[in-house]
């Protein structure tokens, strides 16, 4: 994770989390890119990799409540207010999407310490509850910021599963980057509340690239085991 930034009266925060998910989201990880590769590429992920991905996001993001609906609920900025409702409405969309690649792709593949890795992941999904319910203002939104902002990344290893599995993509209805950024900065301005939107969104992305530590593991796990 890159350096914490420091925050001061007049600093734009929206110009920060633009940094942090650059630097620190998804699209940064090395799984993300052997996901992008031809199969037939020594790190190349094939779609019993793509369907391990799918089962782990599901069981990170898969159900409801989720992150933006427990930060819909902690919010009490008028200005996040109609960005929430549309992510809500776009996520539930998204976890729909979700499921269906998940069963089109098939089963996880037995990796050796699956137990072991379900609770990990458990225990992420635990901490990023424990995240969109904080009462500390800005926090939970920082952290629904960031799974907006970050799932694109997983939207594309997604997309590829779904291709993979011999079903269309459906186009991804959650805000865009610009307007998820301004409402970053509407919402923002105090140096506490940035700071909390900060540490949200650090927090999110730190278990995202967990997850994707977790499958990167299985994956070479499972190679080994063909060689």
């Amino acid at each position: 994770m890159s350096e914490v930034t420091a925050l001061r009266r007049g600093d734009d925060i929206a110009q920060i989390l633009d940094m942090l998910v650059r630097a620190d989201g998804s699209y940064s990880h090395s799984y993300l890119a052997q996901a992008s590769q031809d199969v037939r590429a020594r790190d190349g992920l094939g779609l019993p990799d793509l369907a391990d991905a799918a089962y782990y996001l599901c069981l990170l993001h898969g159900r409801h409540p989720g992150v933006i609906d427990h930060a819909a609920t902690r919010s009490v900025d008028n200005a996040a207010r109609r960005w929430l409702i549309e992510a809500a409405d776009a996520f539930a969309r998204e976890r729909a999407y979700l499921t269906q690649v998940t069963v089109a792709a098939g089963p996880t593949p037995s990796t050796a310490g699956q137990s072991s890795c379900e609770t990990i992941v458990s225990q992420q999904r635990h901490a990023l509850d424990m995240l969109a319910q904080s009462d500390r203002r800005g926090c939970a939104m920082g952290a629904a910021i960031a799974l907006v902002l970050d799932w694109r990344a997983v939207r594309k290893l997604l997309d590829i599963a779904a291709l993979r599995a011999g079903i269309e993509p459906v186009p991804c209805s959650l805000p865009d980057h610009r307007a998820t950024l301004d409402v970053a900065r509407a919402i923002g301005g105090d140096p506490a509340v940035d700071r909390a939107i900060q540490f949200g969104m650090r927090q999110l992305l730190a278990q995202h690239r967990g997850l994707w530590d977790v499958l990167e593991a299985r994956a070479a796990i499972r190679r080994q085991q063909q060689d």
